[in-house]
């Protein structure tokens, strides 16, 4: 495979200057050895003219072939043969063309070296620019092999460096794309993040916690009948059904209101996530918030220690939310019926969003507390 189909990143800047070295490489070299050629022939003496005009007729016939492979993509092999051909036919006619070294054989020599570099890789340019040097020394000899070989090694060299120094400052200019982008996309879905969490929290702040608020204010001597409908309008505009912004269960983001719901009320509990938004009905968001508060309640009031983690993310489509702490535990199966904190406030709430809460703990090793919905 050439240097310029190699391996590379699709619309990059390196994509764009393999394919360029690609479609130009072979146009540069089949015109550039015309050019060379036609003032080549125009030097000849008139004795060696029929040689020299079926010389040019190869180097016309060549430049057509390298133009129509670097145009279209298409047979580079065929190129690189017409290429070799060519430079054996003129170097090997340098007797008949007017004798010793002639610089019509020299140029198209050089220029197709060069020319080489920028198409292909050093384990086909290194062996078919010796063997065309070869034969170009057996045929005009080795007088002039202490300058030529210099030569033609440092000028390709310059062309393959220039092309790797190309390369490579296309390759870092798309991975500073790259990285600029990535930012981009985290700085736009913290905003989205930051935003939907700012939404929710107001619409909580305007229904739940205005509720609450009246409730405390009001103690023993709130309507229960008033609190009720209450609750009832607030559960309506959460779920969407009351209509309005969220009459469709608006995705909300679940981990943005769980940090919420931390940020406020339980600064000893370690949060964790990974990083990415997982959008939620609005009603699964509020079910989980109230879930995971009721069960940071229970590690103050009965695991006895000072600290929780609290984690979300995903298994699959599944959302997954853990609340857990090394705390003194206890048995499940030993709670009484009337106890209703764990069933109501965390079973049941989340079962009746679609999603299913299993309480683990075991006296003496803490509790782990697993909200999943299937997230479809």
């Amino acid at each position: 495979m050439t240097g310029a189909r190699a391996a590379h990143r699709p619309g990059g800047v390196e994509s764009l200057l393999l394919a360029s070295a690609r479609r130009l490489a072979g146009p540069v070299r089949g015109l550039g050895t015309v050019v060379i050629s036609a003032f080549g022939l125009l030097g000849l003496p008139e004795q060696a003219l029929p040689l020299g005009y079926a010389l040019f007729g190869l180097v016309l016939a060549g430049a057509a072939v390298d133009c129509w492979s670097g145009l279209t993509g298409r047979a580079p092999a065929l190129s690189l043969g017409c290429a070799v051909v060519r430079v054996v036919a003129v170097c090997a006619c340098q007797e008949w063309t007017g004798g010793g070294r002639g610089l019509w054989a020299l140029n198209v020599l050089t220029t197709t070296a060069i020319t080489l570099q920028w198409e292909w890789p050093p384990a086909v340019t290194v062996p078919v620019t010796a063997g065309l040097l070869a034969v170009d020394l057996a045929v005009a000899g080795g007088e002039d092999i202490g300058t030529l070989v210099p030569r033609l090694v440092f000028e390709c060299l310059l062309a393959r460096l220039g092309f790797v120094l190309l390369r490579r400052s296309g390759r870092t200019v798309d991975e500073q794309h790259r990285r600029r982008s990535v930012v981009a996309r985290a700085e736009a879905l913290s905003s989205a993040r930051h935003r939907r969490e700012r939404e929710y929290l107001a619409l909580l702040h305007d229904t739940a916690a205005s509720t609450f608020l009246m409730v405390a204010v009001g103690g023993k001597d709130a309507d229960p009948a008033e609190v009720a409908a209450y609750a009832r309008r607030d559960l309506a505009i959460l779920t969407g059904a009351a209509g309005g912004a969220t009459a469709r269960d608006s995705p909300v983001d679940l981990p943005a209101s769980l940090r919420g719901l931390l940020d406020r009320d339980r600064p000893a509990v370690e949060f964790r996530d990974t990083g990415e938004a997982i959008p939620v009905p609005a009603s699964v968001a509020l079910a989980f918030v109230r879930a995971v508060h009721e069960a940071l309640v229970n590690v103050e009031r009965h695991a006895r220690v000072d600290a929780a983690v609290l984690r979300v993310g995903r298994e699959g489509n599944a959302v997954v939310v853990l609340v857990e702490d090394d705390g003194v535990g206890f048995a499940p199966e030993e709670v009484a019926v009337t106890r209703r904190g764990v069933r109501c406030s965390i079973v049941e709430r989340v079962a009746a969003v679609g999603g299913h809460a299993t309480v683990v703990s075991r006296p003496g090793r803490g509790t782990r507390v697993r909200l999943v919905w299937p997230g479809d």
